[in-house]
């Protein structure tokens, strides 16, 4: 295969990423700190909902912010940067790609991660295979020179090639109980390879409320500490509450209890679906 310039080095600085976020922040005057229950009510939910079907906000966040990784995430900053992957490059013409897996990494029933896991996992229009245990080939018909950030997205989490169906990941949080299309339930996972830099709260409990207004409730009288919202004018009086990224053009409303980086992710609700790592209470 030929190779070319266009490796994770230059997506790293591609200005279509950036365009995706912008400075807000509910707190950011504390240092990061672990501790605590956060309570996030979502739409989305459905009573057929699986780990492997349903695509609601409420099972976006469930597995992409909570239990699974993705191969690429874009990170709160607007860049592209690796998650199980830990480099990547692709042909002049974009129809093949090889991406370098991250070593040393366990699904939360103990067993390791490696390639044959990410080629059960993803459904894509292409080839994907294994050529070691710690590295993978996708190729395709048709250029797909924006792979990296399409990895990225939630519908692309790795699953455990011995339990695509089962609740089970590499995310910073291991499933405890799930009720479909009501509620999910994890714990912190203590010793993950991310551990050190995100995933401060010890546990995330999603609540599913279909009602906009009903979920607007329980955030204006403490029962969640998140919710997701279009209509500003429910929660505009409440002082104690942010209405984020802004009142114009809100995707979600925050308990000002809970502090989250300067930069947070605007491509998707809910610091682009990742509050649970990346944000922690004040």
């Amino acid at each position: 295969m030929t190779r070319s310039i266009m490796d994770r080095r230059a997506l790293f600085a591609t200005g279509a990423a950036a365009a995706l976020l912008a400075a807000t922040g509910v707190s950011a005057a504390s240092m990061p700190k672990q501790g605590g229950r956060i309570r996030l009510a979502l739409s989305g939910a459905q009573r057929n909902d699986s780990w492997t079907t349903g695509d609601g906000l409420f099972m976006q966040v469930a597995r992409q912010g909570l239990l699974f990784d993705t191969l690429t995430e874009i990170a709160a900053d607007g860049t592209l940067r690796g998650e199980l992957a830990t480099a990547w490059q692709g042909s002049e013409d974009g129809r093949e790609w090889i991406f370098d897996l991250r070593q040393g990494v366990t699904f939360h029933d103990g067993l390791p991660m490696t390639s044959k896991d990410v080629v059960a996992s993803l459904r894509l229009d292409g080839t994907v295979e294994a050529l070691c245990p710690h590295q993978i080939r996708m190729t395709f018909d048709q250029p797909v020179m924006d792979l990296p950030f399409t990895l990225s997205a939630p519908d692309h989490v790795i699953h455990p090639a011995h339990a695509l169906g089962e609740g089970i990941g590499t995310g910073l949080y291991r499933l405890k109980r799930f009720t479909p299309g009501q509620q999910v339930l994890a714990e912190r996972v203590s010793d993950h390879y991310k551990g050190h830099s995100m995933g401060w709260f010890d546990s995330v409990e999603l609540v599913s409320i279909p009602s906009e207004p009903v979920r607007a409730q329980a955030l204006a009288e403490y029962l969640v500490e998140a919710v997701d919202l279009n209509d500003p004018k429910m929660l505009k009086s409440f002082d104690d509450i942010a209405l984020l990224p802004s009142s114009h053009r809100m995707t979600h409303a925050v308990s000002r209890g809970v502090a989250m980086p300067l930069r947070i992710g605007q491509h998707r609700p809910l610091d682009n679906l990742r509050a649970a790592e990346r944000w922690w209470f004040a």
